[in-house]
């Protein structure tokens, strides 16, 4: 049975090889990607739009990218072919071996190994435990494919719910973040999806929601599940709005090296209250300034103190949040314990009844959480 199989395996290589992978383009119009929404031809369209964006973003050092910068033909040829082999008879005989026989033809066929291999790794990770592909081409060519997928299934309500996700765009989904996570690839979650949501021209505030809600669903999958970091540390980085995945693995591991120190569960505890305190202003509809109030308007020198440090602190944080240095940005917050307490114990008045002293401390506070916030939103974090 098995000497059959190989017999039938090297019938069908020799036959695909009358034809080239080029040449086998205008075919994909006949395989359908989804029904409605189209053909291979159509979806290899889509990617190679997406292609062509991502890596036209890339402007940045070899040394900014920590690895070789993705050859630009290489990667449009990939994504040119990616797809083709599903025309072929090896493929159709064998279906589980799509994309690694495209890679082999292309070597067989004589393209240069890096646009072999981007086509033969693209369907990897298939799982958490699983390698992402090796090169930059192959990485850009397998979160734009995936991109693609989940903006254009997302268009037509195909949207995974409970245990019902019929077209595996959770796997896909997962397979980004891996890669992203693994890679050294510059790009955001959400640039990926921001490039793949204007090229679909389909793009929607609705759409963007979805997409972007259902990919923040799957950081914190990767965060807690695969990394094994606290759930109320994922839901503190998250919570801060991150959307680099590489980012929010670093901003996870600082706040998890010093989560147990004394000044870091102080500051929790006030950031707890700062929040608190906002969201009461918030329901009794009062309006809070996003601007850096002025000292001449503080009139208790708590206040003063409290709004020196924490701008002498958004300093401090333009260079380490640059560097990823979050363990130092972390110490640095907690500098500011002794000074929130000194305003919380005083106690200076939050609501005073003068409005305009009301308004100035309401946006003190507003400022330190945007501080915080920079790294992770510390009420989150669970202190007993």
């Amino acid at each position: 049975m098995l000497r059959a199989r190989f017999k039938d395996a090297r019938f069908f290589w020799d036959f695909d090889q009358k034809t080239p992978l080029i040449d086998r383009m205008d075919s994909l119009k006949n395989v359908t990607f989804q029904k409605e929404l189209g053909s291979y031809f159509w979806k290899t369209e889509e990617n190679k739009k997406i292609v062509w964006r991502l890596i036209g973003r890339l402007n940045v050092t070899k040394q900014v990218l920590r690895q070789e910068l993705p050859d630009k033909d290489a990667a449009l040829a990939a994504v040119q072919l990616a797809k083709t082999d599903l025309t072929t008879e090896l493929v159709k005989e064998f279906t589980e071996l799509q994309g690694v026989i495209g890679g082999l033809y292309a070597k067989k066929q004589g393209y240069d190994s890096k646009v072999a291999d981007a086509i033969y790794w693209q369907y990897r990770p298939i799982n958490m435990e699983d390698e992402i592909p090796p090169s930059a081409e192959g990485q850009i060519l397998g979160v734009a494919d995936r991109a693609q997928t989940i903006v254009s299934m997302f268009s037509k309500g195909f949207i995974p719910s409970g245990s019902k996700d019929p077209f595996a765009l959770r796997r896909a989904a997962n397979a980004m973040v891996k890669i992203i996570a693994e890679s050294n690839l510059p790009f955001t979650v959400k640039r990926i999806f921001d490039v793949a949501l204007e090229e679909s021209g389909i793009s929607s505030a609705k759409l963007q929601a979805d997409v972007y809600g259902f990919m923040r669903e799957r950081l914190h999958f990767y965060l807690k599940d695969v990394r094994g970091f606290a759930y109320d540390i994922v839901n503190a980085v998250l919570a801060a709005g991150t959307n680099d995945v590489v980012d929010a693995i670093s901003r996870a591991g600082a706040l998890t090296a010093v989560r147990g120190s004394e000044d870091f569960i102080a500051v929790c505890e006030a950031a707890k209250r700062i929040k608190n305190i906002l969201r009461q202003a918030a329901e009794k509809g009062t309006i809070i300034s996003d601007e850096v109030p002025q000292a001449s308007a503080l009139t208790e020198p708590e206040e003063r103190q409290l709004l020196d440090s924490a701008l002498e602190l958004q300093v401090k944080f333009s260079g380490l949040q640059g560097e990823r240095e979050y363990v130092e940005a972390l110490a640095a917050i907690a500098t500011l314990r002794p000074i929130v307490y000194a305003f919380f114990d005083k106690p200076v008045v939050v609501f005073h009844p003068d409005p305009a002293v009301c308004a100035t401390r309401l946006a003190l506070l507003r400022w330190v959480q945007s501080g915080f916030l920079r790294i992770a939103d510390f009420s989150e974090i669970v202190t007993t």
